[in-house]
C-alpha cells in the first residue's frame, strides 16, 4: 500500500544529513547532490521517501565502488527512467543508476544521473516548476492521493503516475523557456 502524507518540515533536514554523508564519501565524483521529488517541494504531500539525485560526469567503477562502500545497493532492474511519450532523444538520455539506502538509514530513492542528460535536467526542472507553481503542486498532490487510494497494486502506481508527471513536465518546459530557467546551485 502506498501512503501519501502531508508535507513534513523535517524532510529538507533529513535530506541534508544524508547528502552530507554522500558528499563526504563521494567527494568530487558527485558534481551535484540535489533534493528532488515531492519531498523537496515545500507544502507538497508525498510518500515518506527522500528522493536524491547525484549528478556525475560518467558512470564508472570508481563511482560504483564509492556508493557500495557507503552501504548503498544497486538493483539490476532499475537502469533508466521513464521516457516521455514521443521523446525524440536517444534512450541513453534516460539511463541512470539507482541505489537503495544502506541498512539503518531512512527510506530514500537515490538516482545517479549523468550531467547534461535529459533525465538529469528533468528532475531539477520538475522540482523547480512545482516550487514556483503551488496550484500545480496541489493538483499533483491530489492525483497522488487518489492513485494511492484506488490502485490496489503499488507496482502499478508509477505506471499510471508517470504520464501525468509528463503533463506537468511539458508545462514546466514552456515555463523554463519563458523565464530562461537554469538549474540553480546544488543542494549539497
Amino acid at each position: 500500500m502506498i501512503e501519501i502524507l502531508p508535507y513534513e518540515t523535517r524532510w529538507p533536514d533529513e535530506f541534508r544529513q544524508i547528502a552530507a554523508a554522500l558528499r563526504s564519501g563521494l567527494g568530487e565524483l558527485a558534481l551535484r547532490i540535489d533534493h528532488i521529488g515531492s519531498t523537496s517541494v515545500p507544502g507538497l504531500a508525498a510518500k515518506d521517501v527522500i528522493d536524491i539525485q547525484i549528478t556525475v560526469a560518467a558512470f564508472d567503477e570508481q563511482l560504483h565502488t564509492a556508493m557500495t562502500a557507503l552501504g548503498y545497493t544497486q538493483p539490476e532492474s532499475l537502469v533508466r527512467d521513464h521516457i516521455p511519450q514521443n521523446d525524440p532523444r536517444p534512450e541513453s538520455e534516460w539511463e541512470k543508476w539507482y541505489f537503495r539506502p544502506p541498512p539503518g538509514q531512512r527510506r530514500t530513492n537515490t538516482h545517479v544521473r549523468v550531467q547534461g542528460r535529459a533525465n538529469q535536467r528533468y528532475a531539477l526542472l520538475f522540482r523547480d516548476y512545482l516550487r514556483t507553481h503551488p496550484a500545480m503542486a496541489a493538483a499533483y498532490a491530489e492525483l497522488k492521493r487518489r492513485l494511492a487510494q484506488y490502485l490496489a497494486d503499488p507496482e502499478i502506481y508509477p505506471e499510471v503516475k508517470d504520464p501525468a508527471v509528463d503533463l506537468i513536465y511539458l508545462a514546466a518546459e514552456d515555463w523554463a523557456a519563458a523565464v530562461g530557467w537554469q538549474p540553480g546551485a546544488s543542494d549539497a
